[in-house]
């Protein structure tokens, strides 16, 4: 029997991609389905008891600023721990990932998100401008000309919210979430878990 992830990610988690690389690796060596739900972290937050990073304590802030520097060495992955461009506006990224997911498939979704990450904790990239994202959507191989006027429809929006509000029912409360049947793993450091969980079948 194939196995299952539904991958609950935000555009602008720094989590969601230090652990994106990892994820599609895990899928593919495990022959596991992958589904990418770009969510309203916002608003899951607001849900489930969470609070948005400016919200949150200076002692809280601060221990994320030291575990991203730890995670960066560990993982080898070369992020800005404080981007230029952060946060960005992900509503664009995230109707057009929806859409291509709709439209095109899983695969080329996921692709799309990961290159809206990698812009923008890597290269200081604003994945929320237009001229940006219609580059992104090209670097990830798809066609911006067809892509984009198909995420601006108000659909994908309203795809989004009744997503967001099917992942708190779920009880996802933070991103990145890797769900495979009733387990939910949160956090790309419990990927570990989430390759046991993989092996076990």
């Amino acid at each position: 029997m194939t196995l299952h992830i539904d991958y609950y990610a935000s555009l602008n988690s720094p989590w969601t991609h230090l652990g994106a690389a990892r994820i599609e690796a895990l899928a593919a060596q495990h022959g596991a389905t992958l589904r990418i739900w770009p969510v309203d972290f916002g608003t899951i937050f607001a849900g489930s008891g969470g609070l948005p990073l400016p919200k949150r304590s200076p002692q809280r802030q601060a221990y994320r600023l030291q575990e991203l520097a730890r995670w960066r060495e560990h993982r080898g992955i070369p992020i800005q721990i404080r981007p230029k461009h952060f946060p960005a506006n992900e509503l664009p990224g995230a109707c057009a990932v929806i859409a291509a997911r709709e439209s095109l498939g899983d695969a080329p979704a996921i692709r799309l998100a990961h290159r809206i990450l990698k812009a923008l904790w890597e290269e200081e990239q604003d994945p929320g401008a237009p001229e940006t994202l219609a580059r992104l959507v090209t670097e990830a191989g798809l066609d911006p000309a067809t892509l984009l006027p198909l995420s601006q429809e108000p659909r994908w929006a309203a795809m989004r919210e009744c997503d967001t509000a099917a992942a708190l029912a779920r009880g996802v409360f933070g991103a990145p979430s890797y769900v495979i049947g009733e387990d939910i793993f949160w956090g790309q450091d419990r990927l570990e878990f989430v390759e046991k969980r993989l092996a076990r079948g």
